[in-house]
């Protein structure tokens, strides 16, 4: 029993040149480099001289809607 030609026992396996290496692997990679600068901004950005200001508005926004939430409501009769 034989074993045939090597091209015939690679028939079935998928090979891929350097370049589609290159071209499967960037996408991800792009992404990747994105989403870590996207994370290092959104970290960057948090306290600093505005927190304050950001945290006034947002204590700001949290009771208006509390205050409206718990206004008793009229009813028209």
């Amino acid at each position: 029993m034989s074993e045939g030609s090597p091209e015939d026992r690679n028939a079935g396996l998928a090979t891929l040149g350097s370049m589609d290496y290159v071209s499967a692997l960037l996408p991800p990679v792009v992404m990747a480099v994105f989403f870590i600068g996207l994370v290092v901004t959104i970290i960057k950005s948090q306290g600093g001289p505005n927190k304050a200001k950001e945290d006034a508005a947002v204590d700001a926004a949290i009771a208006g809607a509390e205050s409206a939430r718990q206004a008793p409501r009229t009813e028209g009769v």
